[in-house]
């Protein structure tokens, strides 16, 4: 079996050999996948305090059972417009090393188990802004399914002061 560039076994262990299970979720109507492995929670809207001096895609941080854990707003760090002081969505608790980071999207769709045989490189015309997070994409029945790199969206250097 020759061995691609690029595998799924980062990115979405879980599930069976040949398949690979995501956390979807949505944001800006664009539908987005991590892999279910790194997925410690999903909270719905909860308090966030601010964090001063912190760049603008740091949203906060939040007492999660005695951890505290950095929010960081998925709309931001993709170069989308925020979604305003009157709706905060949800966020998904992922671990990255010893931390815990809160990203924000707006819903929490479901968890898929997909075939990796099924999963493609970034196309081309996959928009620039997400191709810097991407692995690859899922073309499901209707939507397109991204798939993003949890490691990618922490470190990006910006977190590392927070």
């Amino acid at each position: 079996m020759s061995s691609p560039s690029r595998t799924l076994d980062d990115t979405a262990a879980g599930g069976h050999a040949a398949s690979a299970t995501f956390v979807t979720f949505t944001i800006a109507g664009q539908l987005f996948g991590i892999s279910v492995m790194k997925v410690r929670d999903v909270l719905a809207t909860r308090q966030i305090s601010p964090i001063p001096l912190a760049p603008p895609e740091i949203a906060g941080s939040l007492n999660l059972r005695g951890r505290i854990v950095t929010v960081i707003d998925l709309r931001l760090r993709l170069g989308l417009a925020s979604r305003g002081d009157q709706d905060k969505g949800m966020s998904i608790v992922v671990a990255h090393g010893p931390d815990l980071y809160g990203l924000m999207v707006d819903t929490v769709s479901e968890v898929l188990d997909l075939a990796k045989g099924d999963f493609e490189d970034n196309p081309p015309t996959l928009d620039p802004r997400f191709r810097a997070y991407a692995t690859g994409i899922y073309r499901l029945s209707q939507p397109l399914l991204v798939v993003l790199d949890v490691g990618r969206l922490l470190n990006q250097g910006r977190t590392a002061a927070v």
